[in-house]
């Protein structure tokens, strides 16, 4: 592909029977290519991660849109991930010879259609937020799925698309344009969930409130929250991130900073790891602060892994080796 844009659609399952059924219909649709699927029961949430130009992304985002629509029940979901319908988001990004505003124009052709043949309210966020507020998904977010019906109720929360009706099934969707994002999550040896928030708020940009004032956390560019899973039988809690913007903040910053915001608390941190796809120049941006002498990307890869005490494979989640352009595709950082 010369031109590139990647959609990333969260859906609000991890039913591992709708996730093949939303699979099949992005698969069905041409000219795209499905790069990665990354389900989490805890999070009852699903992360698709695929390609495609300009003019065949629209048809496949619609197509797994829609297939959500159909098979998943937010009245019987339960998670511990923040979100507000069956496709909770649904963000475009572009990534070759494709600027924002064309992502822009995708998005709100994209939106225009999912409010009318599915019948669902449709928020903008990100890049082609219509209003301040709808910048970031935080804010559209508020109250979740169960607050929706009372959220949609206020004039200042008209969806941009479709009408201001509830739809107890489905919920609403986000549609928007950011840049790259990386996902990442970092385990505590504690089930104490308030030692997980307060870890999260000291290391987010948006910090904490303290004594009626608010207080900036260690890392710009960094959303957090902390969450409770059970895994292997046991209870624990994370750190839940979002890094809008590697280059100011990289995931070894973000994964030194966990470790040493945990230690202050007592607690100490067992793994990490990524939702999605990483781009090769965050993992070369962190390996040349780790080990700045090591040059073969393989060992940089390992160095890596290793300091982030990672659940998965490193190799296996990176962008440009999945898009298979990796010396020849210039990516958003």
């Amino acid at each position: 592909m010369d031109r590139i844009v990647e959609c990333v659609p969260n859906f609000s399952t991890s039913d591992p029977v709708v996730i093949d059924q939303i699979a099949r219909a992005i698969n069905e649709c041409q000219g795209v290519e499905l790069l990665h699927i990354d389900p989490d029961r805890d999070y009852n949430r699903t992360v698709f991660t695929f390609i495609g130009t300009p003019e065949t992304i629209g048809e496949a985002a619609f197509a797994a849109i829609s297939k959500a629509t159909e098979l998943v029940d937010m009245t019987q979901h339960v998670g511990q991930h923040p979100r507000i319908g069956t496709t909770d988001v649904c963000p475009y990004v572009p990534l070759k010879n494709v600027d924002e505003q064309e992502c822009v124009l995708l998005a709100n052709r994209l939106g225009e259609r999912v409010a009318t043949e599915l019948h669902i309210p449709v928020y903008l966020y990100g890049l082609a937020a219509r209003k301040s507020d709808r910048r970031a998904l935080f804010n559209i977010r508020q109250g979740e799925y169960e607050g929706l019906e009372q959220k949609l109720q206020d004039p200042n929360w008209k969806p941009d698309f479709g009408p201001a009706v509830f739809s107890k099934k489905a919920g609403a969707v986000v549609i928007g344009v950011r840049n790259i994002l990386i996902a990442y999550n970092v385990s505590l040896d504690t089930s104490e969930l308030e030692i997980a928030k307060t870890v999260a708020e000291r290391v987010r940009e948006s910090g904490r409130l303290e004594k009626g004032q608010r207080l900036r956390g260690r890392f710009d560019g960094i959303q957090a929250l902390g969450v409770t899973l059970t895994r292997d039988g046991r209870s624990s809690c994370q750190v839940s991130t979002n890094i809008l913007d590697s280059t100011k903040t990289g995931i070894d910053q973000i994964f030194d900073g966990i470790v040493e915001e945990a230690t202050l608390v007592g607690v100490r941190v067992t793994e990490s790891e990524l939702i999605g796809l990483i781009p090769l120049a965050a993992v070369e941006s962190a390996s040349q602060r780790l080990a700045p002498e090591i040059t073969d990307i393989n060992d940089k890869i390992g160095k890596v892994q290793s300091h982030l005490k990672l659940r998965e494979v490193l190799s296996d989640r990176i962008l440009d080796f999945k898009i298979g352009r990796a010396n020849n595709t210039q990516l958003n950082p």
